[in-house]
């Protein structure tokens, strides 16, 4: 078994992981105390703060795997235990993109299309656009994590 940068069980894993879990809680954080939270559209509701909320579960749990792996130095490379991360990091990322493009979307319109982050000083735009921003950054992460993942899977 060949050894990969963002493998289970391996620092550079648990660094990836990680990062994903800071970036995810992080516009999950900015999303939930932006000023204008609770009137601004359904996007921010819904599609955001579910989608990073099941990042953040997802890539705070398999960090912690990879810390119990690396204490008792533990080989994660099993068939059947990378099919799981291989459907648990697609399909994760798969929502994480959806919801970040369709809040990038809704914040393009708000923004350029209708000025209502203008007219309207009890929205905060400028952190959902930073929350928005930093979900791309998490799926970008988890895009990473799940091709090597994918490729693992596919060598052994």
């Amino acid at each position: 078994m060949k050894w990969w940068f963002g493998s289970p069980g391996k620092v550079s894993g648990l660094v990836l992981r990680m990062g994903q879990c800071l970036s995810a809680a992080a516009s999950l954080a900015l999303m939930a105390s932006a000023s204008g939270f609770s009137t601004a559209t359904s996007f921010c509701k819904k599609n955001i703060v579910d989608s990073m909320g099941l990042q953040v579960l997802w890539s705070f749990g398999l960090a912690c795997l990879d810390i119990h792996a690396l204490r008792l130095k533990k080989d994660l490379h099993n068939h059947i235990f990378l099919s799981l991360l291989v459907v648990g990091d697609w399909v994760t990322a798969i929502l994480s993109l959806a919801a970040a493009c369709s809040s990038a979307g809704v914040m393009v319109l708000l923004m350029k299309d209708t000025d209502i982050c203008r007219s309207h000083n009890l929205l905060s735009c400028n952190t959902f656009q930073i929350s928005i921003a930093l979900a791309f950054v998490a799926w970008f992460l988890l895009a990473i994590s799940s091709y090597i993942m994918f490729w693992l899977l596919a060598t052994i």
